[in-house]
């Protein structure tokens, strides 16, 4: 009975311990893969700052730009404003 009893006991813990080791080989697996996908983040990430670096100089420009139309359109704007005041007048 004490024969029957150790080899059941080996054979639980045998168990027990191959059940771990498959969890940890897949806990594993999922943080190697974690850590490729991060890797070609990071290159991802470090492609974009150095494409879009050039920009920085041009914002400027841009804005400049952009706040000389916004002045024309807000003269538009007003334009418009008096056409329709004048049109709802007949």
């Amino acid at each position: 009975m004490t024969a029957f009893l150790l080899v059941a006991t080996i054979v639980v813990a045998f168990a027990v311990v191959l059940v771990l080791v498959i969890y940890l080989v897949g806990i594993i697996v999922a943080l190697a893969d974690a850590k490729n996908s991060l890797a070609k983040l990071a290159g991802g990430l470090v492609a974009i700052r150095d494409h879009s670096a050039p920009l920085g100089e041009h914002v400027g420009a841009i804005n400049g730009g952009l706040t000389a139309l916004l002045k024309g359109l807000l003269a538009v704007n007003g334009d418009l404003a008096a056409v329709v005041r004048v049109a709802q007048r007949k």
